[in-house]
C-alpha cells in the first residue's frame, strides 16, 4: 500500500515542450523506451527574501519558481499561501507576481548567500509534502503579465465535476489493497493493481500530464494526469515514465511502465482518482 513517509521538495526551472503524441499499443505489448529520458520534476530551492508586511511576507515570484518550494522557503503550507492568494488548483504562479505570505512572525527566514549556487532543498522542519500539493503547487512559473493579488476568497463548495469513463490503467485485475482505512490507522488513498515489472501503464482516460517524479518517496516515480472538469489520476510506483509534464494523452495510452519504486517490495501500480481534496475508489467507475 503506497503512503507518502518521505519528502523531497521544491523548484523545476523550465517547462519542457509538448512532445508528439504516441499510439496506443496492444495489449499486454512491452512499451517502447522513449528517445530520451522523461525529465522528471528537479529539486531547486526557492529563497525567502519577500519583503516584511503586516502578518506575513511579501514575496516576488521569480523565473522557475514553483508554490511548492516557495512554501518551503517559508515553511507555511502552500495550501495556505494559496488560499490567502485566490488561488484556486487552475492557477499558475506567473513571473513577476506577488504572493503574500502568511507567517507567524515577521522575523526574516534564514536566506542563503547571495551567488550561492543553488543545491537540492531539503524538507524544511514540519514542512509536509502531500500529494495534493503537488496537483496544485508543483508547476514552474510561467512568464507573462503578473495577475493583481486578488486575495482570500470565501470558501465555496466546489461543483463536483463527472468523472470521465475510465479504463484499466494495467491489464491485471487481482487487487492487493483497496481503497480506504486500514489496520494501524492507516489510509489507501488507491488501490493498489498487481501485474509485472516493465508492463504497460496507461492513460485511464484522456488528460495532460501534470507531474512525473518522486518527489514523494514512498509512492516511488509517480505520474499525475489531468482529465477535463479538473478530475487527477495517479499512477505510482513506477519503473519508467513514457510522458512528461505538459504531453497531451488519449485514452488507453501507455504513459509508463510498471516497477515497484518506492516502499513496495513486488510489482504494482498504485492508482488514485482524485476529485478536488477528496480521492474517490476508483474500482466503481472501472470496467467489470
Amino acid at each position: 500500500m503506497a503512503l507518502a513517509p518521505g519528502l523531497l521538495l521544491a523548484a523545476c526551472s523550465t517547462i519542457p515542450p509538448p512532445k508528439a503524441r504516441q499510439p496506443a499499443q496492444a495489449q499486454g505489448a512491452r512499451p517502447q523506451q522513449p528517445a530520451q529520458p522523461v525529465q522528471r520534476w528537479q529539486a531547486l530551492p526557492a529563497r525567502a527574501d519577500g519583503a516584511v508586511v503586516p502578518g506575513g511576507r511579501r514575496h516576488v515570484v521569480k523565473r522557475g519558481e514553483t508554490g511548492i518550494a516557495i512554501a518551503n522557503a517559508y515553511k507555511v503550507p502552500w495550501g495556505r499561501i494559496a488560499a490567502a492568494n485566490g488561488l484556486d488548483r487552475e492557477s499558475v504562479l506567473q513571473v513577476g507576481q506577488a504572493l503574500f505570505v502568511p507567517i507567524g512572525s515577521n522575523s526574516p527566514p534564514k536566506m542563503a548567500q547571495a551567488g550561492t549556487r543553488p543545491k537540492p532543498a531539503a524538507p524544511a522542519a514540519g514542512f509536509e509534502l502531500e500529494l495534493d500539493d503537488l496537483i496544485t503547487g508543483s508547476a514552474p512559473a510561467r512568464a507573462g503579465p503578473a495577475p493583481a493579488r486578488q486575495g482570500p476568497r470565501p470558501v465555496q463548495p466546489a461543483a463536483q465535476a463527472a468523472v470521465p469513463a475510465l479504463a484499466w490503467p494495467v491489464d491485471g485485475r487481482v487487487i492487493l489493497s483497496r481503497h480506504g482505512p486500514k489496520a494501524g490507522g492507516r489510509v489507501n488513498d488507491g488501490v493498489n493493481i498487481k501485474t509485472i515489472r516493465g508492463a504497460a501503464v496507461r492513460a485511464a482516460a484522456g488528460g495532460e500530464v501534470i507531474y512525473v517524479g518522486d518527489a514523494i518517496s514512498g509512492f516511488g516515480l509517480m505520474m499525475l494526469v489531468r482529465h477535463p472538469g479538473g478530475t487527477v489520476t495517479a499512477y505510482a510506483h513506477l519503473e519508467d515514465a513514457l510522458a512528461e509534464r505538459g504531453d497531451r494523452v488519449e485514452r488507453g495510452q501507455p504513459i509508463a511502465r510498471a516497477g515497484s519504486s518506492g516502499n513496495v517490495t513486488e510489482p504494482q501500480l498504485h492508482f488514485q482518482l482524485r476529485q478536488g481534496h477528496r480521492t474517490l475508489d476508483p474500482l466503481p467507475y472501472l470496467p467489470r
